[in-house]
Parts: C-alpha cells; sequence; structure tokens
C-alpha cells in the first residue's frame, strides 16, 4: 500500500476542556470524514451535560459515533470497545482515507491504535469477595491489597477507580502473578496509520478552562441531571467526576457551594492524570488549540497538501 494511498486515523486527544470537540469537527470538515468517539463517559445516552458531549449542532456538523449509544447501567468495556471501533473503521475507511478518533480515555485510543494485552478470563467466586471487601471497607483496603501484590501497577493504576482496581487484584488473586507482568505493551499491527495530535495547554489556561466549563455545566442544568439518577448512583457509569460530588452533596456530606469545588478541584486532578498518560506516547505531536496549526501538522504527517 502506497503512502498515497494510506488509511490515516487522525487522533485528536488531551486533557478534559481542552477543545478537542471543537478541533475534532474543523478537521473532520476539513479531510470530509466522520468522526469517533473515544471518550468513555460519553458513551452513555442522558448524561450529555455531565460528560460534555457533542451538543445537537455539533453532532449534526460532522457524524458521530460512539456518543450515547448506551444505557446508563449496560456494562461495556474497553475490549468491547476495541472490537466495536475497529469494526466500525473498517466500514469508515472504506470510503474515505481519512477517520477522527476523539477523546480524552487514553486506555481506549491505546486500544484502537496498539491493540490491548491478552489478560486471563475472569473468576466469579474471586470478584464477588473483592467486590464484598470494597463495599465493606472501602477503596482503601484495594489499594493496600494492591500495593502489596503488584506495587509496580499499584503507581500507575487511578488509585478512584474501582473497577481498574479489581480487575487489577482478580487477576493477581487468580493467578498468582502480578497483574502488571501481563502488560507487554507489544502493539499490534493495524491496517491504518494513526497521526496522534495532543492539545497543549499552559496550566493556567487549562484550570480556568476546567473551571469556565464546570460553572457553564452547573448553569445548564448539571443538578437535575445527576439527581435523576441518583436511585441508580452505584453504577460504574455514574462513579465519575461531576456526578460522585453532587451525590455527596444530595445525601447531605457536603454542601452544594462545596460540590462544585470538589467537582472543579477533581476535574483539575484527572486532566493531571490524562497529560501524565499522553506525555508517556512519544508519537503524540503537541500542538496549540488551533485548528490551522493542526489541520498543518496533520498534512505534513500525511503527505497532503491542503
Amino acid at each position: 500500500m502506497s503512502r498515497q494511498k494510506s488509511k490515516y486515523l487522525i487522533v485528536i486527544t488531551g486533557p478534559t476542556a481542552s477543545g478537542k470537540t471543537a478541533l475534532a469537527i474543523e478537521a473532520a470538515l476539513h479531510y470530509g470524514c466522520e468522526i469517533v468517539s473515544a471518550d468513555s463517559r460519553q458513551f452513555y445516552r442522558g448524561l450529555e451535560t455531565g460528560t460534555a458531549a457533542p451538543d445537537a449542532e455539533q453532532l449534526k456538523a460532522v457524524r458521530h459515533h460512539f456518543i450515547g449509544h448506551l444505557n446508563p447501567e449496560q456494562a461495556y468495556d474497553v475490549s468491547q470497545y476495541e472490537a466495536d471501533a475497529l469494526r466500525l473503521l473498517r466500514q469508515l475507511f472504506a470510503v474515505s482515507d481519512f477517520v477522527v478518533l476523539t477523546g480524552g480515555s487514553g486506555l481506549y485510543i491505546k486500544a484502537v491504535c496498539e491493540g490491548l494485552d491478552e489478560l486471563p478470563s475472569g473468576n466469579a467466586e474471586i470478584r464477588e469477595m473483592l467486590r464484598e471487601m470494597l463495599e465493606e471497607e472501602g477503596l482503601p483496603a484495594l489499594r493496600t491489597m494492591l500495593r502489596k501484590l503488584d506495587p509496580e501497577y499499584s503507581e500507575k493504576v487511578d488509585p478512584a477507580n474501582p473497577n481498574r482496581l479489581l480487575r487489577a487484584l482478580e487477576v493477581c488473586l487468580s493467578t498468582g502473578k502480578p497483574f502488571s507482568s501481563f502488560h507487554t505493551n507489544t502493539p499490534v499491527t493495524r491496517d491504518f496509520i494513526p497521526v496522534k495530535i495532543g492539545i497543549d495547554l499552559p496550566r493556567a489556561e487549562l484550570h480556568r478552562r476546567i473551571n469556565a466549563r464546570v460553572d457553564k455545566m452547573m448553569e445548564a442544568g448539571l443538578e437535575k441531571e445527576a439527581r435523576k439518577y441518583y436511585d441508580r448512583r452505584h453504577l460504574n457509569s455514574l462513579n465519575t467526576v461531576g456526578y460522585k460530588e453532587l451525590y455527596s452533596y444530595f445525601s447531605g456530606e457536603i454542601t452544594r457551594d462545596e460540590a462544585v469545588e470538589k467537582i472543579k478541584t477533581n476535574t483539575r486532578r484527572y486532566a493531571r492524570r490524562q497529560l501524565t498518560w499522553f506525555r508517556k506516547d512519544k508519537d503524540i505531536i503537541w500542538c496549540k488549540p488551533d485548528a490551522s496549526e493542526v489541520i498543518a501538522v496533520i498534512n505534513s504527517q500525511t503527505g497532503r497538501n491542503q
């Protein structure tokens, strides 16, 4: 396959609130292609405000995939996403040389571009035991256990993500080996070429954007959206920044103002974790959130002259 006939997956990523959606739309319009979301929070319908999903006008401008395609109750993991996304990409690349993949979920982007390591199948009894431990003793107990069984992975995993902790511990206990030992980091060969663009913003500007977006979300009805799902707050889809803090407010643990400030603080922390992940990927080309700069970089990487 010659370079001129190559298929290019334009990956536009970066921390939350950095402007990925707008840039992805600009790029898709320029190259006449469609957008595939790699934002695992935006997969669930009914959570549009809290996940900052593309609005009706943006969805009308360019066709998006994997936005609101699941009910909040549906279980869906990165392995399923990888299979679904690759199936879709085969269809999209049949009619276009370009597809835009955008989002801030690093593991989901990695799954599409490089594939995931094969992990052992689950063990229902151990999984249930760990879930009981989580309910009775909380996240700190899981973190302590993981530090003993797999100190390497405990340094990498999001300590606030119970599902990641549970999965790692399930593998450790069922195989007798550290979860990290199954991570070979051997990329698979894809029939497309990823061109990865990361959005680079000064820290102060990123924090300003995050704070402003949280205020905008509250004005747009985030509190009402969260209340709608309060009785389902145990769901994985709702175990995320924005909803968790409001549920603490609803249960009387904190005030509304405190909840809003916690959303801002925790969103900034989440952005920091995203950047830590993305900075390790040496294939990412960092750009300002400027469409002309991004398109120029893509053209230089794909051999396009316009």
